[in-house]
């Protein structure tokens, strides 16, 4: 039989992802077979792609070894695509904080070394998105996160830490030190490290078995943020109500 690529903008990279799908369809225990069937794949391309996948544990063998799954690998690309899931109950006592202080509430969800915006404050977006979820190590709900880690290189690429402004935490050592103040003191915070004139206070939510799985952060302009901090025991309260809602 002559086998042929479902499009002709099939290649080395798609094929992969095109049977991570099928499975995905198919279900537990789809066959080789029915993958190279659907997509007209020759079958030792197929079996290749298949034995990488499974030794990267993005899939697995099915028990009796005829077919194959998905494994644990891929949540973490589930997880990395799906919003956070914030309960209508949770967004409500959030939102009725907001309407009694003067300043920003976000809330940031931890997941997988990584920060994930949960419920961002309609009132004022985030002008720094793209650098809180890319350079933690210079946001307050990020060292939160970060003091978590065992390992920081899940989150933290090898080499200097960028420099976001004049403030930002560069030298890992002295990071440390404060990730450590951080986990002695459970609250994390910054003035002009993210971006200069903002400042940052992160409290935070705790999962049912004492570990950090959320921020609620409280932001302002840093020459406020003596003020924002008149708010950190209303803030606790609030994420005393939140833990439950989310976890």
């Amino acid at each position: 039989m002559t086998y042929r690529p479902v499009n002709a903008g099939s290649n080395t990279v798609s094929n992969p992802l095109r049977i991570l799908e099928v499975v995905a369809r198919f279900g537990t225990g789809t066959t080789a077979k029915e993958i190279t069937d659907t997509l007209q794949m020759a079958p030792a391309t197929a079996y290749r792609m298949l034995n990488a996948l499974v030794g990267d544990e993005y899939l697995v063998r099915t028990s009796d070894l005829r077919g194959f799954a998905l494994g644990h690998a891929i949540s973490g690309l589930i997880t990395a695509a799906t919003p956070p899931n914030v309960p209508t109950a949770a967004r409500a006592v959030i939102e009725e904080f907001r309407r009694g202080n003067r300043f920003t509430v976000h809330l940031f969800m931890f997941r997988n070394a990584s920060l994930r915006i949960a419920d961002e404050d309609p009132y004022y977006p985030l002008r720094s998105a793209y650098e809180m979820l890319r350079y933690p190590h210079a946001s307050a709900a990020g060292k939160l996160m970060l003091a978590e880690l065992d390992d920081l290189s899940a989150s933290l690429p090898g080499g200097q830490l960028a420099k976001l402004t004049a403030h930002t935490i560069t030298n890992r050592a002295k990071l440390e030190e404060q990730l450590e103040e951080i986990r002695f003191n459970g609250e994390a915070s910054e003035v002009n490290e993210m971006e200069q004139g903002s400042s940052s206070l992160a409290l935070p939510v705790r999962m049912p078995n004492g570990s950090v799985g959320a921020a609620l952060c409280l932001s302002g302009p840093s020459e406020r943020f003596a003020a924002i901090y008149e708010h950190a025991d209303a803030g606790r309260e609030l994420t005393v109500q939140l833990a439950p809602l989310l976890f």
